[in-house]
């Protein structure tokens, strides 16, 4: 499990150590911050939204959260994953967004004065390879109002791009990827529930839980006939 000590520590790049020659230099890393912040469109408060794992583990020192949505974008694993809840061995697949359709979840408020050490740390979470363009998008709150949020978005042209993204394939990786942070399936059930929790409905999360629920059964099944 992830866990913000792990991500003030050096430990967490030593996760994600076969993905090393991909890794971004605390420059490159900051650089991307910096830029990210001068291009949000309006003056406001800094907002993150959150589809995956920020949902059900943020690590965030927020001042305020809720749920939101985002047109526009949907949800699709659509990263080969080969650290962390993956390998080289038996590849996972992490969660981004691809273009088309809607995604609920949850959106960030950052304190002014905590701006820089919470975009840091969630720099280092979830661009250290590089595979996600940080955009700003604008998210309709539960509460009505609209706001600008910084949004991981799937970059394409990242050499751990997958463009196939369907159910039975994806599945299959998923269900027998494991890393140093955990299983893949436990990303993938966690996020289900959370979901379930909030009352957001994503039929693309619950279908393809439900189809590694049963390859896992199927492969537990055979072990014991075995």
């Amino acid at each position: 499990m992830l866990t913000r000590k792990l991500l003030e520590s050096d430990e967490f790049a030593r996760t994600y150590s076969t993905l090393e020659k991909m890794f971004l230099t605390p420059e490159q890393l900051n650089c991307s911050l910096q830029e990210t912040l001068k291009r949000c469109p309006v003056t406001q408060d800094v907002w993150i939204f959150g589809y995956g794992s920020l949902i059900w583990n943020p690590l965030l020192d927020f001042a305020e959260a809720q749920t939101g949505r985002l047109n526009g974008w949907s949800r699709d694993f659509n990263i080969r994953l080969l650290a962390g809840r993956g390998s080289a061995r038996a590849p996972g697949r992490m969660l981004g967004l691809k273009a088309g359709g809607e995604t609920c979840g949850i959106v960030f408020r950052l304190d002014a004065d905590k701006v820089q050490q919470e975009l840091r740390l969630l720099w280092m979470r979830e661009m250290l390879a590089g595979v996600y363009n940080p955009c700003w998008c604008n998210v309709q709150l539960a509460d009505g109002r609209s706001v600008w949020a910084i949004t991981f978005v799937t970059n394409p042209s990242h050499p751990l791009y997958e463009a196939d993204t369907t159910c039975g394939v994806v599945a299959g990786m998923i269900a027998g990827a494991c890393g140093a942070l955990g299983s893949n399936a436990e990303y993938l059930f966690s996020l289900e529930q959370a979901l379930i929790r909030l009352d957001i409905e994503d039929p693309m999360i619950g279908e393809l839980a439900e189809y590694v629920r049963l390859i896992q059964n199927d492969g537990q099944a055979i072990k014991q006939d075995g």
